[in-house]
């Protein structure tokens, strides 16, 4: 089997994508932290923590503005590609017979030979 060549795009996409998913973990570990560091805490038990989890719990504009709302905008533009990555394959037309090669076209009539054969056994 022939392997594709890498191209400056595909290589690009892939470091994209595995940004986005290192991104989107780090911002959902930090999240589910935070949920289970405050969960049956009361207020002054918040106050006094420290770290960043504790600066986090203490200021809840700054943890929605750099880790809430960008995953909000990950999910968004995640959607948004998925949704032109289907639209895009959606439009892709089959390929005609007379584009195939010989071996192509040999194995295609083997196929459907079976598929046939394989119908009229089972009536």
């Amino acid at each position: 089997m022939e392997l594709k060549k890498l191209t400056g795009k595909k290589i690009l996409l892939l470091i994209g994508i595995a940004l986005d998913v290192g991104l989107t973990i780090f911002l959902l570990v930090i999240s589910i932290i935070m949920l289970a560091s405050t969960i049956g805490k009361g207020p002054a038990d918040v106050r006094e923590a420290d770290g960043l989890i504790g600066f986090l719990q203490n200021n809840p504009t700054f943890y929605g503005l750099v880790f809430v709302l960008p995953l909000f905008v990950l999910l968004a533009v995640n959607i948004i590609g998925l949704v032109i990555y289907v639209r895009k394959s959606a439009k892709r037309e089959t390929p005609k017979v007379a584009d195939l090669s010989e071996e192509q076209k040999e194995a295609l009539r083997k196929e459907l030979l079976k598929d046939l054969q394989n119908e009229e056994n089972k009536e």
